[in-house]
């Protein structure tokens, strides 16, 4: 029987969250800067046996009762232990008692991990922005909670 280590999620300096995207191949190694060009109302990290495993950064992006999850990422090495879970659940708990009533997201065509999530959890496809590759068409997802 394996052993599950425990997550810890919690509210961070900007700086962690630049440490974990580093290492999400999928995306670029984004600086500080690049995050702090909205004005962010949750940066969390999840931590798995004390390592940084991964992150969501959001804000009140459409003013409408919704909360926008920005950007979120887990390291590859972590992935399929429940740590994206983990940080939705906190995201959606925040959200919540901060007066929102929805949760939206947008992913890529080809971020076919994060779709099928979305998907499983219970967001619904509300838009759609075409790019001439259809791999990179974003699709926004949003979810009541």
């Amino acid at each position: 029987m394996t052993s599950r280590k425990k997550i810890i999620v919690k509210e961070v300096p900007i700086e962690e969250v630049v440490k974990v995207n580093r290492t999400i191949k999928e995306f670029e190694p984004y600086e500080k800067e690049y995050f702090e060009k909205n004005v962010l109302r949750l940066v969390i990290v999840a931590y798995v046996g004390g390592q940084p495993a991964g992150y969501i950064v959001g804000y009140d992006k459409f003013k409408d009762g919704s909360f926008y999850c920005w950007m979120a990422g887990v390291n590859p090495k972590f992935r399929r232990m429940g740590v994206m879970k983990a940080l939705m659940s906190y995201q959606e708990k925040w959200a919540k008692k901060n007066g929102y009533n929805k949760i939206k997201i947008k992913t890529r065509n080809n971020r076919r991990e994060m779709l099928s999530y979305l998907i499983k959890y219970g967001f619904y496809i509300i838009g759609l922005t075409k790019y001439p590759d259809v791999k990179d068409n974003k699709i926004l997802f949003e979810r009541s909670i």
